[in-house]
Parts: C-alpha cells; sequence; structure tokens
C-alpha cells in the first residue's frame, strides 16, 4: 500500500490543482453529513457519548476544519514572495507549499472522529496521500471511519488500517514523509523514536497538566461554569482539559459550592441520580476507569479531601464530576495527566507562587486564567508558557481555525488548524530565480583590489 500511494503521489495528488483538492474536500464533507447518524451511534456505543456531544465535539469541528479548508486553500498554495537582500541584487526569491508525500495519520481514542479527520482534511488540502490508523480502543467509530474513507477515496489515496499497537509499529516502519500523531505523551515518545529511524519529520499533539488559576478579582460564578463543563465534557478525557486548579484559599468554599449549583444545573434538573443521566459521558474502559478512581483513593489516602462528587461504578465505567482540595504534591494525580472528570484544588497566595508552581511542571498544551486584572493577566502570559491560553475560559481557544493548535516540548511538537495544519503536511520550498544580469559575479574570483573595495563598501551596509 506505502509503495502504492508512493507512485499515486507523485503521478496524481502533487499534481493537484486547488479545484481538484477542493473537489475531494467536498466529497468528503458530503459524506459526513450522509453518515452523521451513523456517527453519532457509533462514538456513544463506544463510550456512551451523547449524540448532541457527538455532534457539537466530532461532527461540527469536523465540517468547520474541512470549509476553512475549501475556502482558503486556493490561497494558501499560492507562492509566497520574499524579499531578497541587496547582495543578491537582481534574484527574486519565493517560498512554495510542496506536499510532503505519503504521510500518516494516527488518531486517538477520546475525539475518534474530529481528531481524525480534522488533521485528514489538513493533510488533504495540501496535496498528500494518507494512511489512517484509528484508535483500537473505538472500534465501532473505527470501522466506520473505514467505511466512510473507502467510499470517499481510493485505496492509493487514503487508505485505513484497522488493529492495535503492532499495526500503529508496522506502520512507522515504512519511509513515511510525515507522521501526524494525537494521543499521550508517554506514546509521542514511542512515535518520535520510530520515526527517527527514517528522519521522518512529525506533529505531536500530546497533553500534559493544563493548569487552571482564577485570581481575586475573577466572577468566580462564570469562572466555575466554564471550569465544571471544561471537566465534564467528554468526562474529562480531553486533551486540553483543565488538569488543576490554582486558587487563592479563601475562594476555595465558594468555588466547590458554585461548582456543586453548576453540575445541578447541567444534570439535575430531572431530579435522577448523576449516574442515570445519558447527558455525561463515561470512562472509555476499564483500564482508564481504574486509572482514574485509583488517583482518587490514593489521593485521599495521602489525606486529600472530597469536596464535591467522588462516587464511582465500575460496571458502567462511571466517575462523578469530583472536586478534591489538600491534594499531596506527590500523589499520581498531581504527577499524572489526569484525563478524567476530577479537579484537584491547589492554593496559593500570592501569584509569584502560582506561577512558580506551574513553571515546577513541564510545559503544558493549555493554561486558563480567570480574572479582571489586566496586569495579573500580563504578568502570567509572560512568566508562563504553554501550547496555547484562554483567558476567562477553557477549551474555546481551539475552535478558532486561525490560532495554531499545538504544544510545547512535552506537551507536543509543531501546531495544526486551518493555514496551520496546510503549513503542518506542506514543506516550505525556497525558490532563487536568478536574472541574466546579477552582482552574483562579483563574488567570484580572483579578488582583485576592486573587488576588495566593493566587499568594505557593501560591509557598512549590514551593519
Amino acid at each position: 500500500m506505502f509503495h502504492l500511494q508512493k507512485k499515486h503521489f507523485h503521478k496524481v495528488m502533487k499534481l493537484t490543482t486547488a479545484n481538484q483538492r477542493i473537489q475531494r474536500l467536498k466529497k468528503l464533507r458530503e459524506a459526513i453529513f450522509k453518515y452523521t447518524p451513523e456517527i453519532e451511534k457509533a462514538v456513544n456505543a463506544d463510550f456512551r457519548k451523547n449524540e448532541r456531544e457527538v455532534d457539537i465535539t466530532e461532527i461540527m469541528p469536523s465540517i468547520s476544519e474541512i470549509n476553512d479548508a475549501i475556502k482558503h486553500v486556493r490561497k494558501w498554495m499560492k507562492p509566497v514572495n520574499a524579499k531578497t537582500p541587496l547582495t543578491l541584487f537582481g534574484a527574486r526569491s519565493q517560498i512554495l507549499y510542496e506536499p510532503r508525500g505519503v504521510v500518516l495519520i494516527i488518531g486517538p481514542w477520546n475525539y475518534p472522529f474530529y481528531l481524525t479527520f480534522a488533521p485528514l482534511a489538513a493533510a488533504i488540502a495540501a496535496g498528500n496521500t494518507v494512511l489512517i490508523k484509528p484508535s483500537e480502543f473505538t472500534p465501532v467509530t473505527s470501522n466506520l471511519i473505514q467505511k466512510i474513507i473507502t467510499e470517499v477515496f481510493p485505496k492509493e489515496e487514503v487508505a485505513v488500517f484497522e488493529g492495535d499497537y503492532q499495526v500503529s509499529g508496522a506502520l512507522m516502519e515504512l519511509p513515511l514523509d510525515h507522521i501526524f500523531f494525537t494521543g499521550s505523551t508517554q506514546v509521542g515518545k514511542i512515535v518520535m523514536t520510530a520515526a527517527a529511524k527514517h528522519l521522518t519529520s512529525v506533529t505531536l499533539e500530546l497533553g500534559g497538566k493544563s493548569p487552571a488559576i482564577i485570581d481575586g478579582s475573577a466572577d468566580l460564578k462564570k469562572a466555575a461554569k466554564k471550569l465544571v463543563w471544561g471537566k465534564v465534557l467528554n468526562a474529562g478525557q480531553t486533551c486540553v482539559a483543565p488538569d488543576y486548579l490554582l486558587i487563592p484559599n479563601d475562594l476555595i468554599k465558594p468555588f466547590v459550592e458554585e461548582a456543586k449549583a453548576v453540575v445541578k444545573e447541567f444534570y439535575g434538573k430531572d431530579g435522577k441520580p448523576l449516574k442515570e443521566n445519558t447527558d455525561f459521558c463515561r470512562i472509555i474502559n476499564d483500564r482508564n476507569f481504574n486509572r482514574v478512581s485509583g488517583y482518587i483513593h490514593e489521593a485521599v489516602e495521602k489525606g486529600a479531601k472530597i469536596e464535591m462528587g467522588g462516587e464511582t461504578d465500575a460496571s458502567q465505567n462511571y466517575i462523578e464530576p469530583t472536586i478534591l482540595s489538600n491534594v499531596p504534591e506527590n500523589s499520581n494525580i498531581m504527577e499524572d495527566e489526569i484525563f478524567g472528570p476530577v479537579l484537584p484544588m491547589i492554593p496559593y497566595t500570592n501569584l509569584d507562587e502560582a506561577i512558580e508552581k506551574i513553571n515546577s511542571k513541564p510545559k503544558p498544551l493549555a493554561l486558563y486564567i480567570f480574572g479582571k486584572k489586566e496586569r495579573s493577566i500580563k504578568k502570567i502570559l509572560k512568566e508562563t508558557s504553554s501550547g496555547g491560553v484562554a483567558v476567562n475560559d477553557v477549551i474555546l481557544h481551539l475552535v478558532n481555525p486561525n490560532l495554531p493548535f499545538g504544544g510545547v516540548n512535552h506537551s507536543g511538537h509543531g501546531s495544526y488548524h486551518g493555514y496551520f495544519g496546510f503549513k503542518a503536511f506542506s514543506h516550505e520550498r525556497s525558490v532563487l530565480r536568478q536574472a541574466a544580469l546579477s552582482s552574483i559575479g562579483l563574488m567570484y574570483p580572483p579578488y582583485t583590489n576592486f573587488v576588495k573595495r566593493l566587499v568594505t563598501l557593501t560591509k557598512k551596509f549590514l551593519v
């Protein structure tokens, strides 16, 4: 399949016009609309995500990425003129966006449709052939992805390979032109190691412990609503979910009360137990349920206090939205990415202490700041580092296709969405066009006194 796609890339895809790429993207969009009911049912079958939440977090953002590519790909493909220095007088410089070739997209299980189709749209817009490896942890969705792709694309253009980590390993043994991986930092290291064998370029969309900071000027009611939503969405199984909360000690109790009211507003209006509410997602599988519930139990054993929630049910892989206080720094929940509906609160006395806490950990994928003081917001932005930031909100920065989405070091390499996705799947090729008459001949030997005087004069313009 790799050699078939490589041949097709050089003979067809690399030469495609903007109109031809747009037609492929439109065909993909039509298929998503056609299969929307099946997509909703498939994701729900894999981990009981409400069908409306599937619409909001899987289908709509996929369509949005495709629409953005359809609207702008013609502009993205155009050569970009670059400035040419005086020393190359007479020459013209350009940047051409060249498709990378045969690319591999390794999709995750937490948003199995969107986080596969969004990079696919960018790869097609850039003119690549694509190998897709969806997650084995969402088998119903993966099978549907296979069905949709087979209907839309010939296998020499886009092909899907289902299976476990051994399939991913076999695909990464190939001399690919690019690997796009979304998943954990631990597996990201494995991908990067495999890519090194052929010096294959990579985009790694990873995760980490994304902090949220509330300062004394924040609207606590609004902050609680947004943070709770960020934690209950997909049952906290989101790479940019707020992972822990830095909060002044005197705001802990009022924040917890506001959070309880939000959970009741979201899920308690019918009077039924939250566990019976179909709007709330479940943990993907037994292994991850045991991992997240284990974080809660271990933290409590070490002295943490459950301020809200805490109920679990292994028969449903259900974990109630939970807030913890007095969480020890040496507990697993403060060392690992939680990836579940649990929010540890860490008190701080001043902003410098909060910033120091953030900087003591690897650079996160996201950072959330809640407050009204512009000086405090600017201080946090200046003195910390993260893949992205949302001020007085969570998660929504990744919805804007005009912003690059990606991590830093431990939380990822490279970025995508919109134009940045097109660039991720493109090689920026430098082109210098020399004129018939140019100054380049003055650089050739022999280095006469005239050349010496000319170089001396030119150096003055470099200062």
